[in-house]
């Protein structure tokens, strides 16, 4: 059986969110990345091999050297998954806010 991972997946380890963290501002090597981490470079290596496989990450040959970005259109796909809980979550904390202001008074 051949199971593929998905972006949820992807994002499931902490270690994996935090290079999507890293790598959202600039392109980055694996070596770089890897000294983010307080882990072996291997393991780095599979965390990237995951993120690129969901294709969150992209992989751009400069001369010898591999670099990571993100794949922002992939993103969206968390981003689109998430955006009815954020109206839930921001509905129910406006309905904390005037309870609160209703008390306060």
């Amino acid at each position: 059986m051949n199971l593929r991972r998905d972006v949820f997946q992807a994002i499931a380890d902490p270690t994996r969110r935090a290079i999507l963290l890293l790598v959202a501002s600039q392109a980055l090597t694996a070596g770089a990345i890897a000294s983010n981490f307080d882990t072996a470079r291997p393991t780095i290596s599979k965390h990237l091999a995951i993120l690129t496989e969901c294709q969150l990450l992209e992989q751009t040959p400069n001369g010898r050297e591999m670099y990571y970005t993100i794949n922002a259109i992939k993103m969206k796909e968390v981003a689109d998954f998430i955006e009815p809980f954020r109206k839930i979550w921001d509905d129910r904390f406006n309905k904390l806010e005037a309870i609160m202001k209703k008390y306060k008074k």
